[in-house]
């Protein structure tokens, strides 16, 4: 019999990412990325995925998933080098990018050639990438069978993988039919990774559909924040929402802030007023262009901006590193946005502050978020004259931020027009904030 002190140094070492039978250049590339052990998601999903199985993959936001089905697509594309060879569907064109540039850092050794294809980038540049034939099409879905349906000589037919990451949001965000006419164009004998954060109805829906004997991994608990996160909330009259938030902007100067909202219209109007008091604010939201969308985010991360003023499109998915404030603007109507809004600080061990305005019509939605983290939220302390010392010039930063939004849409004649033409497939690609936020969509009326 073995001692005490023996069994317990007998324990089956940690496994690494070699031990887990990953190929030198793919090693080579995750220590060039500091990467030092793999992430739970990592651990469970990788051997099944290196002997070629399905994988269903329930992980939150932030837990290592793209690099847990990027690996063994990567290993497979080694042994077998062709075109075409993978493709991931993501719900926003934010992680799509992101998506990319995690195969392409993955794949320095092996030359990985990646396509992003993205509503708000022009088509033709799109349809020259994909004549060249990419290894990895990271796509959002209507773009995506847009080019399936009209750009010749274009087709999935020796697909060799598909990937939906947060499948869950691909589904909220009504992108079901899209999906279902991608799997009729694709080949049915691949192998299919499904990633998503929680197990709704639709995506066992589309497990049953679009998967083959697939192995269950999950890692990640009932939902919760993390250790090192300090979660405080303010209560305060509706009135007073502008006049508070600038107090704690003001608080936290020094701090890099992403603040969400649950409009557009409010992302655009808080981010000016922000501007119009000296802050270093940019917004982030589903109707901005393309590029102005990727030009905030790239200021946000470099620290040119130390104020992001974002819907519900930067929620999720998004790795932003060195977030030190989220502050709530409004209080989201689903505990589980505000689980994904908080997780874009306190990242990778490190702490974080979240700071949740709460007005009088919000008193059952945080409680309702309490119960489901599992914490008390605590009380951010305010200092009632300086917030009055404040009033009158937030007032007027407001009615300059509201003139301002008034010009810009008198600006922009030909946006009425093409929103009662009811858009393009293109805008089927912009993130639709007021979904994302909750709230039920507007049934469209028909117009003479």
């Amino acid at each position: 019999m073995p001692s005490a002190d023996e069994a317990s140094t007998s324990t089956a070492p940690a496994p690494t990412f070699k031990s887990l039978g990953l190929i030198d250049p793919l090693l080579e590339a995750i220590a060039q990325l500091n990467y030092t052990s793999p992430s739970d998601i990592q651990k469970a999903a990788l051997p099944h995925a290196l002997e070629g199985r399905d994988i269903i993959g329930v992980a939150s936001t932030g837990s290592g998933k793209t690099a847990a089905f990027a690996l063994p697509i990567l290993q497979k594309l080694w042994e077998e080098p062709k075109g075409l060879f993978a493709c991931v569907l993501a719900p926003t064109r934010e992680l799509a990018f992101q998506i990319s540039q995690q195969f392409e850092s993955l794949g320095a050794a092996m030359g990985v050639r990646c396509a992003t294809i993205i509503g708000g980038v022009d088509l033709v540049s799109q349809q020259v990438a994909l004549a060249k034939r990419p290894h990895i099409v990271v796509a959002t879905p209507g773009r995506l069978q847009e080019h399936l349906e009209k750009t010749k000589g274009f087709s999935l037919r020796s697909l060799k993988f598909l990937v939906f990451d947060e499948a869950d949001r691909l589904l909220d965000l009504d992108f079901g039919p899209m999906i279902d006419k991608i799997l009729k164009l694709i080949p049915k004998e691949r192998t299919t990774y499904l990633f998503s954060a929680t197990m709704t109805t639709k995506v066992a829906k589309l497990q049953r559909a679009s998967l083959s004997n697939p192995v269950r991994v999950e890692v990640s608990e009932k939902y919760s924040t993390v250790s090192t996160l300090l979660q405080y909330y303010l209560f305060i009259p509706l009135s007073q929402k502008d006049v508070h938030l600038i107090y704690i902007a003001n608080t936290l100067a020094q701090h890099s802030i992403i603040i969400f909202t649950r409009t557009v219209h409010d992302a655009q109007r808080v981010s000016i007023m922000l501007r119009t008091l000296g802050f270093a604010a940019i917004p982030l939201h589903g109707q901005m262009s393309q590029s102005s969308r990727l030009g905030s985010l790239a200021k946000f991360k470099s620290g040119g901006r130390r104020i992001l003023v974002a819907t519900d499109v930067a929620s999720r998915g998004l790795d932003i590193p060195s977030v030190d404030v989220v502050i709530n603007y409004d209080v989201p109507t689903h505990s589980k946005d505000y689980i994904h809004r908080v997780g874009r600080t306190a990242r990778a061990g490190r702490s974080g502050k979240a700071i949740t305005l709460v007005t009088q019509y919000d008193v059952e939605l945080i409680q309702r978020i309490e119960k489901v983290t599992g914490k008390q939220m605590e009380t951010w302390p305010i200092d009632a004259e300086e917030v009055a010392l404040l009033r009158e010039r937030v007032d007027e930063a407001g009615r300059v931020a509201t003139n301002e939004m008034k010009e810009q849409s008198m600006n922009k004649p030909g946006r009425k027009r093409r929103r009662e033409d009811g858009g393009g497939r293109d805008d089927v690609d912009r993130d639709d904030d007021v979904v994302e936020a909750g709230m039920p969509k507007k049934k469209s009326k028909g117009r003479r």
